[in-house]
């Protein structure tokens, strides 16, 4: 996928594609609040263009959000974030190593084949399988077997050399036992391995997918709640359709949605004012002072484990330096870009992990993501400055991002003395493309939603080496080793000091700076109701209904 290093290091994990967030009036009892609602009919959600929509390598907000829809995941979370079963019947294990997944029988993909464990196992062999070049391919590194179908890169006197062919199509960890029945054995034991089953690229493949996964990507087949009639018409709309052989509990109440893609999120915002879209999942940071005008009741927000931040290059000698790092995160008043660009309605960010999971801690970061330009100016000029005197901050232009960053680079300018400009990227696509190829030149900013309910997700996929959405490749081995063995420990107490002493090296060396947690805000139009979002990012797709 990217020349030497295909195999391992891959995109990943869900990157918000959406603006920045804040705090919205709303409750439930407004015209179309809850209760209100009534079943039938077509609802309409705003998303940007997905990147890819095969569960395994669909790993960004907008393909998520439609494929929460068409797939029903093994665990769900209840309102403490704990994994409660959902398409599985059980999942068991005595080690934290072997482990037992059952799932419900009867159930069935939307072109009328069952499905059955061995849908699971041969999904995630096609996600592990290195040549595949899935985006979701590092959520398979804990099985046992994982090495044989990503062969470690050699590294030649001249640069890196071709990767091998695998020595495997399927990790030997993966064993069908019977049609309801699989057993997955990890490399190492990971007590919150349950926990992990509830992301996207958990879900099962049909036959189908297998057979011509190309074909299979522009109409998904899956077993959840929706199915999808016709194709994904790229740049336009994706519309999905309720499933009447749907065996879960959440039943939904619309008979269709149509997912709409937009270029940029102030159409979409004019579109629900309109009434011509009904549900914008993200109100832009430009229209925050106008939304509780425009929608009263209907201007909504809800918790999130969203984590904005701004990424260096590490790889780039520019910003090899922490000292450099450090420097422009203490030029950056965060108060004061929350408060006049985002209506202070978000809270800023001075740790690496959100608020939301267990083992966060307040204020993490310390100096460096203090706000004080006179230390920033002498940490710059004891690291000899930056190269050039000049940095740019690349964002996508599909997701409202532009006010915040040139605010951003603003004060940059101001205080540190170092020029900076904002660079838009046209879609969140382009741009995760461009950085994973290492085709974007600068500082490029990110937004991490929760896989799943655990600090070890905002740690492992961002900044491990080789992790799913390390585009920055930051390496420590300190580091590494310490989330490690905070996988392998008995208990989640245990792992979680672990993964704090692992946030702490984080500290030092500064390869991103960590800016604002967010919330879901929102609003909809008058003709739906019970329009709620969780916590990652996504529309209930099955509660929404017409008001």
């Amino acid at each position: 996928m990217r020349g030497a290093k295909s195999a391992k290091w891959v995109s990943g994990a869900i990157v918000v594609a959406l603006a920045a967030t804040a705090c919205g009036g709303g409750t439930d009892k407004e015209e179309g609040g809850k209760g209100a609602g009534k079943a039938g009919g077509e609802v309409s959600v705003g998303i940007s263009e997905p990147k890819r929509l095969v569960p395994q390598t669909t790993t960004e907000s907008e393909g998520s959000q439609v494929l929460d829809a068409l797939f029903r995941p093994l665990v769900s979370y209840d309102a403490k974030n704990q994994p409660v079963e959902d398409a599985a019947e059980s999942i068991t294990s005595t080690d934290n190593t072997l482990w037992t997944v059952k799932i419900k029988p009867g159930q069935k993909f939307h072109d009328g084949t069952p499905v059955t464990a061995k849908s699971y196992v041969q999904g995630w062999n096609w996600g592990a399988y290195g040549p595949n070049a899935a985006d979701g391919n590092y959520f398979f590194a804990t099985i046992e077997g994982y090495d044989a179908l990503n062969p470690a890169d050699p590294d030649g006197e001249e640069g890196p050399k071709k990767a091998p062919e695998p020595t495997a199509k399927e990790m030997s960890g993966l064993k069908v036992v019977d049609d309801t029945t699989f057993t997955v054995k990890l490399a190492k034991p990971f007590a919150d391995y349950k926990t992990v089953l509830g992301y996207t690229v958990f879900y099962p493949l049909p036959d189908a997918a297998i057979a011509n996964i190309k074909a299979y990507e522009q109409a998904p087949i899956g077993q959840g709640a929706f199915k999808i009639e016709g194709k994904w018409d790229h740049n336009k709309s994706i519309k999905v359709v309720k499933n009447p052989d749907y065996t879960g509990d959440k039943k939904p109440l619309v008979d269709s949605v149509t997912y709409k893609i937009y270029q940029k999120q102030e159409t979409m915002y004019k579109d629900v004012v309109a009434g011509a879209l009904d549900v914008i999942p993200q109100v832009p940071s430009s229209e925050l002072a106008n939304a509780p005008k425009e929608f009263g009741e209907r201007f909504k927000s809800s918790p999130a484990s969203t984590f904005q931040f701004v990424s260096f290059p590490t790889y780039d000698k520019k910003y090899a330096k922490p000292e450099v790092r450090k420097a422009i995160s203490m030029a950056i008043d965060r108060e004061e870009i929350t408060k006049v660009i985002l209506n202070d309605s978000q809270s800023p960010a001075r740790s690496f992990v959100s608020p939301v999971v267990g083992g966060y801690r307040d204020n993490t970061c310390g100096d460096s993501c203090k706000f004080d330009p006179a230390a920033a100016k002498a940490l710059l000029a004891k690291a000899g400055g930056i190269e050039g005197n000049k940095i740019n901050i690349g964002y996508n232009g599909d997701g409202g991002h532009k006010e915040w960053v040139d605010a951003t680079c603003n004060q940059v300018k101001k205080n540190l003395g170092v020029d900076c400009v904002g660079q838009a990227v046209p879609q969140f696509a382009e741009l995760l493309t461009q950085v994973e190829q290492k085709k974007f030149s600068g500082m490029f900013r990110m937004g991490w939603i929760m896989d799943y309910p655990s600090m070890e997700n905002y740690l492992g996929p961002l900044f491990t080496t080789g992790g799913s959405s390390n585009y920055y490749g930051y390496s420590n081995k300190k580091f590494d080793k310490l989330v490690e063995d905070g996988r392998a420990a008995k208990s989640s107490e245990e792992a979680i000091k672990l993964w704090q002493q692992a946030e702490d090296v984080l500290v030092q060396d500064m390869p991103v700076i960590p800016l604002r947690f967010g919330k879901n805000v929102f609003a909809h139009s008058k003709k739906v109701a019970n329009v709620e979002m969780d916590l990652f990012n996504r529309v209930d797709v099955t509660k929404i209904s017409k008001a």
